[in-house]
């Protein structure tokens, strides 16, 4: 099965078996080694990518053109769920840091698969949209910190003195 090892991951979080193997037939498996880059900030997105085995970085440029990495992301996480939901440009580059086998999934194949199982559709809708949230909420919390710690307050006195 194309999900073997990959039952903690968020993306397929409440299908059941039927479901699973519905959604395997729509993925594309990708082997890539390390320094590939999957995307680029800033080029159109087209698919999400969940990650099988290996590690991604994902970085975005600063002001100064710098790269600056967010995140390190490991087996059973997604990325780039938000190109099979809207059209638009990523706002991050992703890179490949640890050889990796990703599994792929096209916007054309996810609004297939909704069309003809919106009941997946609807589940798969959901569960974009907890990743997407967690990481905002996450994003936000480390903003916050870097804001108090600007403003020189600690975490445990945001208070103020």
């Amino acid at each position: 099965m194309a999900f073997a090892g990959l039952e903690n991951c968020a993306l397929l979080k409440g299908l059941d078996e039927g479901e699973l193997v519905l959604l395997a037939d729509s993925f594309n498996e990708k082997t890539m080694v390390e320094g590939t880059t999957v995307f680029i900030e800033n080029m159109p997105g087209e698919s999400l990518y969940l990650i099988q085995s290996g590690a991604v970085q994902i970085s975005k440029a600063t002001a100064e053109g710098e790269e600056r990495t967010l995140i390190i992301l490991g087996p059973e996480e997604v990325f780039g769920e938000l190109a099979v939901v809207i059209q638009g440009r990523r706002p991050v580059t992703a890179r490949i840091v640890e050889a990796a086998c990703l599994l792929n999934l096209t916007r054309k194949e996810f609004n297939r698969l909704c069309d003809r199982h919106p009941r997946l559709g609807m589940k798969l809708m959901r569960n974009i949209l907890r990743v997407f949230s967690e990481r905002v909420r996450a994003a936000e919390e480390d903003y916050h910190q870097m804001l108090r710690f600007a403003l020189g307050k600690s975490p445990h006195h945001a208070g103020g003195h």
